[in-house]
């Protein structure tokens, strides 16, 4: 099932922990919903303007999948809404300040980038048409901890 033209429902469920684990990461109507949104508002955008594919790391996730992951027990993945992406060749900082600078969004986060390693790291975006609160920041570790900065980070 497609969800854009160039997002399907299959790229935004798989996990191998799922897979390994025997968890069924399938959506409810709700989920199917917010992720269609997110495919369309968010990652299609980001693949027309790339004109390159772009990686899914982590789409839903069931609770049961959340928690074999260590999410947060609040994340929107659970609810459809988030996705972790990269774009092959393409820096995680500038994938995540091009969504900042041209999109709406929730919520923005470069995920532990290190200056000057391009493909290192991740870009979480979520999307909530009832809560475009566009909040950016980027995650680091610090004593062995994940700490949240405010902005993106380079």
């Amino acid at each position: 099932m497609n969800l854009s033209p160039n997002f399907t429902l299959v790229e935004m469920t798989k996990s191998e922990t799922g897979l390994r684990l025997g968890i069924k990461n399938e959506p409810n109507e709700e989920q199917l919903n917010n992720l269609m949104q997110l495919a369309q508002k968010v990652l299609q955008p980001v693949r027309d303007a790339f004109k390159k594919g772009v990686k899914v790391n982590s789409g839903l996730r069931v609770p049961e999948l959340n928690k074999a992951v260590g999410g947060s027990p609040t994340s929107d993945h659970c609810r459809g809404q988030a996705a972790d992406i990269e774009i092959p060749g393409v820096s995680n900082y500038a994938l995540a300040k091009w969504i900042q600078d041209n999109l709406e969004f929730t919520q923005l986060i470069l995920e532990f980038y290190t200056p000057g390693v391009p493909d290192s790291g991740w870009v979480h975006v979520s999307y909530d048409p009832k809560d475009l609160k566009r909040q950016s920041m980027t995650a680091v570790k610090r004593d062995g901890k994940t700490v949240y900065l405010p902005g993106l980070v380079a």
